[in-house]
């Protein structure tokens, strides 16, 4: 894919994998939703989880996006590291469950999450990102 053909692949609503280093140096791989700003990855998680801890040891993070079986293949993957920031994660996943949810459960899961306070913004900065169609 050019630059151009990536950025809007990753701009489209999908769903990504997050491959993270466990301690032992072995993978770790989580499907998230995800936001592409045209430079970084931005992910959104609560503060206590397996993930963050594992950035926390580890920044380095691999992840991948792609289409779906039963249409012609392309698929993006973002390799570097991972900042772990203590603003903007609230803001992120309400704004991406109003684009991934629809109706009540898009409703319920608004107010759910505005309440809570221990989100954190992961934001990916690429090293290296390959890409194929």
């Amino acid at each position: 894919m050019t630059e151009s053909e990536c950025d809007a692949f990753l701009r489209q609503i999908r769903i990504g994998t997050l491959c993270t280093l466990n301690e032992d140096g072995s993978p770790n791989a989580v499907p998230l939703w995800y936001e592409w700003n045209g430079e970084k990855i931005r992910l959104f998680s609560s503060r206590d989880t397996g993930k963050v801890r594992r950035l926390t040891n580890d920044p380095r993070a691999c992840f991948s996006v792609e289409d779906p079986v039963g249409v012609p293949e392309a698929w993006v993957t973002v390799e570097g590291t991972i900042r772990i920031l203590n603003r903007g994660g609230k803001e992120l996943a309400v704004k991406l469950a109003k684009l991934y949810y629809e109706g009540e459960q898009r409703t319920q899961t608004v107010a759910k999450w505005s309440k809570k306070n221990d989100w954190v913004l992961l934001e990916l900065t690429p090293s290296r990102i390959r890409s194929m169609t």
